[in-house]
């Protein structure tokens, strides 16, 4: 089994001022096999602060990062006989969030699973035999596309034969809330 916290739109000290303290103390070094990120990450601070909880940290480019960064357009990695893939998602066409335009991303990364961000709310669901998740903004950071976004991320359990657990943390009125999705993919 690996455990993967996936996370995204940071925007740290941009748009946010931290992490919630509810979520820190939840991400404990040590217990969490890898991160992914949907980009927007924006400051050094924060990219060490994920690298003590492992040194597994994937980040993928979001629109505010820095160039200096170097960050990938997109990323695809293999856990547990899943493939899954991450974009940032701010470049999708017709629009962030499109799930035509995200199952043409899956299909082109080749994945079973397709993590991307932009949007700032939590999404998560199963379109042509695929897994979608969006974590949200870990910060609850201000956008466009989401006038009251809630904090929330991801923690995805990847169990051999190729299996999800995907455990969803919100933070709605400081109080941490936790929903459980999961995903089996098809013929396995």
């Amino acid at each position: 089994m690996t455990l993967v916290l996936v996370l995204g739109d940071i925007h740290i000290p941009q748009r946010a001022a931290d992490i919630p303290a509810k979520f820190r103390k939840l991400l404990v070094p040590g217990k969490i096999d890898k991160i992914l990120c949907t980009g927007n990450l924006t400051d050094g601070a924060t990219l060490e602060y994920l690298r003590s909880i492992t040194p597994d940290v994937s980040v993928v480019r979001g629109e505010f990062d820095p160039r200096e960064a170097d960050y990938p357009i997109s990323l695809r990695t293999v856990e547990e006989g899943l493939a899954v893939g991450v974009v940032s998602g701010h470049f999708m066409v017709p629009a962030s969030g499109d799930v035509d335009a995200l199952a043409a991303a899956a299909r082109q990364l080749d994945v079973d699973v397709l993590v991307t961000g932009s949007t700032h709310r939590f999404e998560a669901y199963e379109e042509q035999g695929r897994f979608f998740v969006n974590p949200g903004s870990i910060t609850g950071a201000l956008s466009p596309l989401e006038q009251d976004p809630i904090p929330s991320f991801v923690l995805m359990e990847i169990k051999p034969g190729a299996e999800i657990v995907a455990y969803v943390y919100q933070l709605d009125n400081d109080e941490v809330i936790v929903d459980r999705i999961e995903y089996k993919k098809d013929g396995c």
